[in-house]
C-alpha cells in the first residue's frame, strides 16, 4: 500500500464517498484530516448538477470539513468551463436545475429559453423533467442543436434509495431528437481529468483517485494515470468490482481502511 506522503494529490468524489444526504460517511473528516497532515492536498470531484461550486462548499463546511472554492469541481461548473472555452457564441438551451443556469452565467454563457434559438443543449439532472421539456429539447436538437450530457450517471444514490440522474434524461431527448450526445462533459472524460490536473498543477502518477462509482469514479483515475481506490459507501459493490473490466488498485469498504491505511 503506497503511504499516504506517496499521493501529492487526492481526489475525492462527494455522494456516496464522503457523504450521503446529510450526513458524513464513515471515516471521511478522520481520513481527509489525516491526509492533509501527511502534506497530500485534497480535491472534490462531483459529477453534480443540481448544486453549483459554491453550494458545494458551503455543503461541505457545514458538515465540518475544511474546503476552499478552487478544491471543488462539479459536473455543472466544467460544463460551464468546456462551453465558454469551446463554444465562444452558443447559446444554450439548459435541461437541469437552476444551479446549471447559474454556472453558465458565472462563465458569461449565453443560455436561452428558446429551443429555436439554441446553438447546444446541456442537459444534467432534472427533478421538474416533464413532457414540455422534452419536446422543447428534442425540438432543438432536431433544429441542429448539439446535444450536450453534463455527466454520464444514470442514476445518483441516496440514503436507501437511488434517483433518476442525466443520463436518464440525456436518452430520451436522444430518442425523441433523433441524434446522440455529441460531448459528455463529467466524469470519466478526458476533458474533466485534463481540467483537473491543469488546475491542480499535480502530476497524474502521483495522484489518488476514490470514489464509490466504477463507471466513473475509478475509470476517471485509470485512463489518466492515476491511482484507484472503490470505496463501497455507495453504488458499486465488491461484486460489481470483480466484474467490472477495470480493476482499482484498492477496494476499501469505507474510508476509515484509508485512515488506517495511512497513519504510520
Amino acid at each position: 500500500m503506497s503511504e499516504a506522503r506517496e499521493w501529492e494529490g487526492c481526489f475525492f468524489d462527494l455522494d456516496g464517498t464522503i457523504l450521503l444526504g446529510d450526513r458524513l460517511l464513515p471515516g471521511a473528516a478522520e481520513t481527509l484530516a489525516g491526509l492533509r497532515e501527511q502534506g497530500s492536498r485534497v480535491y472534490f470531484l462531483s459529477n453534480t448538477t443540481t448544486r453549483t461550486r459554491i453550494a458545494c462548499r458551503d455543503r461541505l463546511r457545514g458538515m465540518g470539513l475544511a474546503a476552499e472554492l478552487e478544491q471543488v469541481v462539479t459536473a455543472s461548473y466544467m460544463a460551464a468551463v468546456y462551453l465558454r472555452e469551446t463554444e465562444t457564441a452558443s447559446s444554450v438551451f439548459v435541461v437541469g436545475e437552476p444551479a446549471m443556469r447559474a454556472e453558465l452565467e458565472e462563465q458569461e454563457v449565453r443560455w436561452t429559453e428558446d429551443p429555436l434559438e439554441a446553438s447546444h443543449v446541456l442537459v444534467g439532472m432534472d427533478m421538474h423533467f416533464d413532457y414540455r421539456k422534452l419536446y422543447e429539447a428534442q425540438k432543438a436538437v432536431r433544429n441542429g442543436a448539439v446535444l450536450v450530457a453534463a455527466n454520464p450517471d444514470p442514476y445518483c444514490p441516496i440514503e436507501q434509495d437511488t434517483l433518476p440522474d442525466t443520463w436518464s434524461m440525456v436518452k430520451a431527448i436522444e430518442t425523441a431528437g433523433g441524434a446522440a450526445a455529441e460531448v459528455v462533459i463529467g466524469k470519466p472524460s478526458a476533458y474533466y481529468a485534463a481540467k483537473v490536473l491543469e488546475w491542480s498543477g499535480l502530476a497524474a502518477s502521483r495522484c489518488l483517485m476514490v470514489g464509490d462509482r466504477l463507471e466513473t469514479d475509478i475509470l476517471l483515475g485509470a485512463r489518466h494515470g492515476m491511482e484507484t481506490a472503490l470505496v463501497l459507501t455507495g453504488a458499486a459493490t465488491r461484486e460489481d468490482a470483480e466484474r467490472f473490466h477495470v480493476k482499482p488498485d484498492y477496494i476499501w469498504s469505507s474510508l476509515q481502511e484509508l485512515l488506517t491505511a495511512v497513519r504510520p
